[in-house]
């Protein structure tokens, strides 16, 4: 079977996450990506977080799966020449450097678009235009400035972050499917386009919910948050709401059998109306079905304290794994609260490529995430990360075309290597 980007090209001159991860998923359904690092330096994440010596960080390897790495120096003349050369062999240029750097490089989209009409320049930035585009931006600025963190927390506490990276991550799969989209379009118009994510719109996309609830709040209260129960007024601004669902149907995240001990003993359980008279029956309290009190959502909403108490009273005789076998017979919705020590060693998620053991020279084998997208007639196998300037040779010889003599005068210019430390006697 054929990958789906097969025949692809990618120019990649990413770095650190956001746009490895928009890289790496393109080079999981096959497209050739060429990652272009510095010489003896390389993307800053292969010695960021090192735990192996002399090996490749984590950091780097999980984000950097099935590339090529060329080392060049774009500010040497004949660096230059070979980057200008690359450009008219690819079908994408791929960028999150800061603000204006690839036209101080001497690559602006003019100039681009001479050296190669049909080339897509795809960039990561951490704002768009606005009073912010100049900025510098990082995961959690991200989370902060495109609305999560303000609506994540307990509504007396500080805003938090969530360990999911919505805005490294989650900008480089909205990239991802730009680039894809602008591929498909260039078939009929023959044409390169720009294409951009900054990483707080991207944020802002995956926090819609609280976008839909700050319109909301102008009409009234928002009676599935714990906040309307318990009889506290709502300002001008969506709150933080702890864990209630941001569906509708309320849902908190409760105590398990060892929570004492085990931190995560517990389990997510969404009180969803057409199961409300099921999950009377499984926690004792058959009279809820018809008492007033509890058996219509309008009347449930003040006393969602009061109810999920009882639920956790249940849950907290069962495993989180008891009470969810129990629970999905009859289909209430739920789901354990899982550990990265658990997700690792899940066999159902090596069975389906989700998680992957990966062999590396450096370090060994390691477990990374797979391609979370599963293609029916594309299979991703998934290969493991280059070292530095690994492809080099291979990819001025097989991409440029390059005879000995050429590749010859390109080391010798010193566009490839690292600068010679000078000793202070010379």
């Amino acid at each position: 079977m054929t990958q789906a980007l097969k025949g692809v090209r990618i120019l990649d001159f990413t770095h650190v996450q956001s746009g490895p991860t928009c890289t790496q998923l393109l080079a999981w359904f096959g497209a050739d990506v060429i990652k272009v690092e510095r010489p003896g330096v390389g993307d800053i994440t292969r010695g960021q977080l090192m735990d192996v010596p002399n090996a490749d960080s984590l950091y780097f390897t999980m984000l950097n799966h099935n590339k090529r790495s060329i080392t060049l120096d774009t500010k040497n003349p004949k660096g230059k020449e070979v980057l200008t050369a690359l450009m008219k062999k690819c079908d994408v240029l791929v960028e999150n450097f800061g603000p204006g750097v690839l036209d101080r490089m001497g690559f602006p989209w003019e100039t681009i678009q001479k050296i190669n009409p049909k080339l897509i320049v795809a960039s990561i930035k951490g704002f768009g235009p606005g009073p912010y585009e100049d900025c510098k931006v990082y995961e959690n600025v991200a989370q902060c400035t495109g609305g999560a963190a303000s609506t994540t927390g307990f509504r007396d506490g500080l805003p938090l972050v969530t360990g999911a990276q919505i805005g490294d991550s989650g900008t480089g799969l909205h990239l991802a499917l730009g680039i894809v989209t602008a591929l498909y379009q260039r078939n009929s118009t023959g044409k390169g386009q720009r294409v951009t994510a900054a990483m707080q719109d991207g944020v802002l996309n995956l926090a819609r919910v609280k976008l839909r609830d700050q319109q909301r709040l102008a009409h009234g209260p928002l009676k599935e948050y714990s906040q309307f129960g318990e009889g506290i007024p709502f300002g001008d601004a969506v709150p933080r709401a702890g864990n209630d669902s941001g569906g509708g149907q309320p849902g908190r995240i409760l105590k398990c059998k060892g929570w004492e001990t085990d931190p995560n003993a517990y389990i997510y359980f969404i009180t969803q109306a057409p199961v409300w008279e099921k999950i009377c029956d499984v926690i004792g309290e058959p009279t809820w079905k018809t008492d007033p009190n509890y058996a219509k959502p309008p009347a449930r909403l003040p006393r969602l304290n009061e109810i999920f108490g009882r639920i956790e009273q249940w849950t907290m005789t069962k495993t989180k794994f008891e009470a969810m076998e129990i629970l999905n017979k009859d289909d209430i919705p739920c789901g354990p609260i899982l550990s990265m020590k658990e997700l690792a060693e899940d066999q159902s998620l090596r069975a389906t490529g989700t998680v992957v053991e990966v062999d590396h020279p450096q370090r060994g084998k390691y477990l990374s995430v797979g391609n979370p997208i599963k293609l029916s007639d594309s299979p991703t196998v998934v290969t493991r990360s280059p070292l530095l300037g690994e492809h080099t040779d291979e990819i001025l010889k097989q991409v440029l075309e390059y005879n000995d003599k050429q590749l010859a005068e390109v080391h010798g210019s010193g566009a490839l290597e690292p600068p010679r430390k000078v000793a202070a006697a010379e």
